[in-house]
């Protein structure tokens, strides 16, 4: 799908091209429905907006940039993402361990038929991110972000707030497990390949989107 399509060309590549190549129309529009849940698909929205540029920009990122998206539309997904940053290297984490934090962010909400679900489906994400590894047992392993990545991260803490050096500390940030001195490394870099307005001494810093913000603005 070439950038700067309309909701309506994504919905017709989902259900008329059939671009995921899911058989029944059922299927096809459920699949929309899920995607359109996760990650807008619509370029009017800053975060797809922003995930669409650098997706074709930095294609080893791929796989980060869809988590962090989901995770800043998915508030199921987001209650796991604590204890999958905090889980050590080389542990293994289950899908019930994942269903915990959600049923304690969601108590009396949700039946222990879809809670079981939703470990799941998170234990899945994860994986597909680079944060878990595994088919049957999985096991914590450390992401290797690239530069898209960390400047899709960045974003998503701009957008909530966060300004300076404390980008470095947001939820969006510690998705990328890395220190933060190896993600103003990258950021340095994301600035020379003009991803990034990034101006820093000592310990102050400031970052600016304009690349991926001009659109969005006022």
């Amino acid at each position: 799908m070439p950038k700067a399509g309309s909701p309506d060309d994504y919905r017709s590549a989902v259900l008329d091209e059939n671009v995921l190549l899911k058989g029944a129309a059922t299927t096809r529009a459920k699949s929309l429905r899920h995607l359109r849940e996760l990650y807008v698909l619509d370029e009017a929205d800053v975060r797809f907006g922003a995930l669409r540029t650098l997706w074709a920009f930095d294609p080893p990122s791929r796989s980060l940039l869809a988590l962090l998206c989901a995770v800043s539309r998915d508030a199921l997904l987001r209650s796991t993402a604590e204890l999958v940053v905090e889980t050590s290297a080389g542990t293994t984490v289950d899908a019930g361990m994942l269903s915990g934090p959600v049923a304690a962010s969601f108590p009396d909400r949700l039946t222990p038929g879809i809670l079981a679900k939703v470990g799941r489906n998170a234990a899945s994400s994860w994986t597909q991110s680079g944060h878990l590894k595994g088919r049957v047992k999985k096991v914590r392993v450390r992401t290797a972000p690239s530069v898209g990545a960390v400047v899709y991260a960045l974003l998503l803490g701009h957008l909530c707030g966060a300004r300076g050096l404390a980008l470095y500390e947001t939820l969006w940030a510690r998705l990328l497990d890395m220190p933060p001195n190896e993600i103003d490394a990258l950021a340095f870099a994301a600035s020379q390949r003009g991803l990034l307005d990034y101006r820093r001494m000592g310990d102050v810093a400031e970052f600016g989107f304009s690349k991926l913000l001009d659109g969005y603005r006022g």
